[in-house]
């Protein structure tokens, strides 16, 4: 290694190494933060509020609303969802300088997290619409929602054990 056409001495190019890795560190770091907490709070109710939203559309009859109100409501909900997300995203690039990442988590968590979650996501209003029991709507949005807390927890202790 050379700084200015100069040869580094053994420990400095130590230091400068170890000095790379704290860098390294500092930034996976923050981009394992955990989403901000309204912004959480946001998810994990948009994800408890869509198996039932979809319940309604997928209804045999009209279920406590008629159906172009359950879409209505789908559609404002997710565009909401949308924008506040772009908001987060936004305002978490402006405050730290790197974007909010997923990637940084475990695979053995993710994974089963963008093949489960949207099955029961689905899955609940598909069984309400086979069965006309509203139990299963229930299961799936609580569900949801206990997955979202989870993942959220999952990236708060990530973030204190990386900083």
């Amino acid at each position: 290694m050379e700084t200015n056409g100069v040869p580094l001495t053994p420990e400095q190019a130590r230091a400068a190494l170890a000095d790379t890795e704290r860098v390294r560190a500092s930034a996976t770091a923050l981009t394992a933060t955990p989403w901000p907490t309204w912004f959480f709070i946001t998810l994990t109710l948009y994800t408890a509020a869509l198996p039932i939203t979809l319940g309604g559309i997928m209804a045999d009859d009209d279920w406590l609303l008629p159906r172009p109100a359950w879409m209505a409501t789908l559609l404002a909900i997710t565009a909401l969802y949308a924008a506040l997300l772009s908001v987060a995203t936004k305002a978490w690039r402006d405050k730290t300088g790197v974007a909010l990442r997923l990637d940084v988590l475990p695979k053995r968590a993710t994974l089963p997290l963008m093949i489960g979650l949207p099955l029961l996501l689905v899955g609940g209003p598909y069984a309400f619409s086979a069965t006309g029991q509203p139990a299963w709507l229930i299961a799936a949005s609580l569900l949801g929602a206990a997955v979202s807390v989870g993942f959220h927890l999952a990236f708060v202790r990530l973030h204190w054990r990386t900083a």
